[in-house]
């Protein structure tokens, strides 16, 4: 394509002859006033960041929209009298409580992968317009050149040779001209089909997304009401468990390790103490166990319905490789051995979630700490069996109390407005909520990958 600078020798005075180069578009001529100077080629912008930064957009956008909603009166009385008629006995709470839990994450689920299809679209449609910005000027000519043609078109071919030559001189610059200008507007026309194609589907996920926020709202009450009730019915020792509250709170503000930390509430918190007593004697009565008797236990607890009352794990922890759900739904930043911002290598997960979104247990375990400790802000230690412990931090409130004993996919806790500052957290860009997760057996931390479940499939749940 000929540049289109050089337009302006498209109506040249027909006597001009001097000018004329054969089968070329005549050279542009030299201006004192144009310097040229070396072009720096932008930085290219990291794309995950780019993706990351709109997902915070979105995720701000969808946040507004949540603040606004809010369930009618009829929705509450509704589900007030769902709540009433289930039987207050300790295994119907917790079996509503941990379906609730399960419709709660599925929804948290969509809503974060509606987010991404969101920001996608969203990066999308910058990447267009600014496509217009960096060509506006070559648009700009395009239509210059072609209104020039349209006010003063060529002279007709049979009427004087200084016509027939104007003719032939303009026919040879619209020859290079033309095909680009048509590859430009056919690129422009393109660039806006799609970015009409790309608003519209950004505006359906918006009203899927208000639907499923909805849902979300929903069975936030409804699990808010369960709560209640399960708290109620679990008060007989709670004198005893706010007195153990308070000795592990000090035990937190005395040690300065997590290590340490364990082993203080091990061996001076009696509930927690009590706990580990009980891993240690169901690993002992599994040890014992024939393959067979193994091999029985493990086919009736995939076949079977765990009681929910039950008070040890119904698998062994070592078991459960590539069969947890991660406690929230979102999006992992870091894993075990990246970077973690301070010139160290990080010892767990992080993964960025939904503001309020639910963090539920990722395995059967015993509630060894639930409260604030030093960098981690608010924090959850699990204790798996086996020597294994879940610790959970940066979430906003915690739903669970030291001392209990929770089933895979119960609620813990929720995440928070924005992201919690913590040590853990340094070097994220992203000012959504984050959930820390770290793997430690027998005190040291390990990577917690081959646990987590890689699709739908295998996932050690309450009902499998």
């Amino acid at each position: 394509m000929v540049p289109l600078g050089a337009n302006h020798h498209l109506h040249a005075a027909p006597d001009d002859r001097s000018s004329i180069t054969t089968g070329a578009v005549p050279p542009r001529p030299e201006r004192d006033d144009l310097v040229t100077t070396p072009v720096v080629a932008p930085e290219k912008p990291d794309p995950a960041l780019e993706l990351r930064a709109k997902r915070d957009e979105v995720s701000s956008e969808l946040q507004e929209v949540a603040r606004t909603m809010q369930l009618s009166a009829e929705k509450t009385a509704e589900l007030e009298k769902s709540i009433a008629e289930i039987t207050k006995s300790s295994e119907s709470l917790k079996s509503a409580l941990l379906e609730s839990a399960a419709r709660r994450k599925d929804i948290e689920n969509k809503i974060s992968a509606g987010e991404k299809r969101l920001a996608d679209i969203g990066v999308r449609e910058d990447k267009i317009r600014a496509s217009f910005k960096d060509r506006r000027a070559v648009l700009a000519e395009v239509l210059a050149a072609l209104q020039r043609m349209g006010r003063n078109p060529p002279p007709a071919l049979l009427v004087s040779p200084e016509d027939a030559l104007a003719s032939v001189r303009t026919a040879i610059l619209l020859g290079a001209v033309v095909p680009g200008v048509r590859q430009e507007t056919d690129k422009l026309a393109g660039d806006l089909r799609e970015l009409i194609a790309l608003r519209d589907a950004s505006r359906t996920e918006m009203e899927s997304l208000v639907t499923t926020i909805a849902s979300r709202q929903e069975e936030e009450r409804r699990m808010d009401m369960l709560l209640v009730e399960n708290d109620r019915l679990a008060r007989t020792n709670s004198l005893q468990l706010q007195a153990e509250r308070k000795q592990a709170e000090s035990l937190a503000e005395r040690v300065t390790t997590m290590e340490a930390l364990i082993a203080s509430l091990e061996n001076e918190i009696t509930s927690v103490r009590q706990a580990a007593e009980l891993a240690r004697a169901e690993e002992t009565r599994r040890a014992q166990m024939t393959e067979d008797q193994k091999a029985r236990a493990r086919d009736l607890a995939q076949s079977g319905l765990p009681d929910k009352n039950r008070i040890a794990p119904a698998y062994p922890f070592s078991e459960l490789q590539q069969k947890l759900d991660l406690p929230v739904a979102g999006e992992t930043l870091r894993q075990f051995g990246d970077p973690d911002g301070t010139g160290h290598q990080a010892q767990g997960t992080v993964i960025a979630a939904q503001p309020g979104a639910l963090v539920t247990a990722p395995a059967d375990g015993w509630v060894v700490f639930a409260g604030n400790f030093r960098s981690y802000g608010q924090m959850i230690i699990l204790n798996t069996g086996e020597g294994y412990h879940m610790v959970l931090s940066g979430m906003d409130r915690i739903t669970t109390g030291q001392g209990k004993f929770v089933l895979s996919g119960e609620p813990l806790a929720t995440m928070g407005e924005k992201r919690v500052a913590s040590a853990i957290a340094l070097a994220l860009e992203t000012e959504r909520p984050t959930l820390y997760i770290e793997l430690r057996k027998d005190g040291k931390p390990v990577d917690s990958r081959p646990w987590w479940a890689g699709g739908d499939s295998g996932k050690a749940q309450n009902d499998t």
